[in-house]
């Protein structure tokens, strides 16, 4: 039983640990076309942000009602503002988008929605930095799909 590229592309943009970088390559691989894959991963990456804010709230809500998790969430949070004010203040959601963009691991919606949460930034503003870092993410894991297959295809024929 084989799964629907597509369903497998939309899964794919939804983990953290694939997103863009995943789900692109994939479905291409499995017969769409660049354009579908990169449109269908791209719109569900952008949906992340405001998943995983709903997410986090829900389960911190939760979760911090337990002395433990919220004194190691505190402590956490606390040095985590230390460490990346400056940054923060110099860069704010530029910074988060440029974050996002980068199509390479650890960086994507997730972790940039999971920043900016911690640091308690605007939920609106943020999701509209980590759009916009899909953007162009997408448009750099399409690129270099397409260079991919092209740089293959001329070897295959050339050889």
């Amino acid at each position: 039983m084989s799964i629907n590229p597509i369903i497998a592309t939309i899964f794919l943009a939804f983990l953290p640990i694939s997103e863009l970088r995943g789900a692109i390559p994939y479905g291409v691989a499995r017969g769409l076309t660049l354009w579908q894959a990169a449109s269908i991963a791209v719109v569900c990456n952008i949906l992340v942000a405001p998943v995983a804010f709903i997410f986090l709230e829900t389960f911190h809500k939760i979760l911090y009602r337990w002395g433990v998790y919220a004194r190691l969430f505190d402590r956490f949070v606390e040095r985590s503002r230390l460490k990346i004010h400056e940054k923060v203040e110099r860069y704010g959601y530029l910074g988060i988008m440029l974050f996002v963009a980068v199509p390479l691991p650890i960086t994507g919606a997730w972790t940039g929605t999971l920043g900016a949460w911690i640091l308690g930034l605007d939920k609106r503003r943020t999701m509209l930095a980590v759009a916009a870092g899909v953007l162009v993410s997408g448009i750099i894991v399409s690129l270099v799909v397409g260079l991919g297959i092209e740089a293959f295809s001329f070897f295959v024929k050339r050889f």
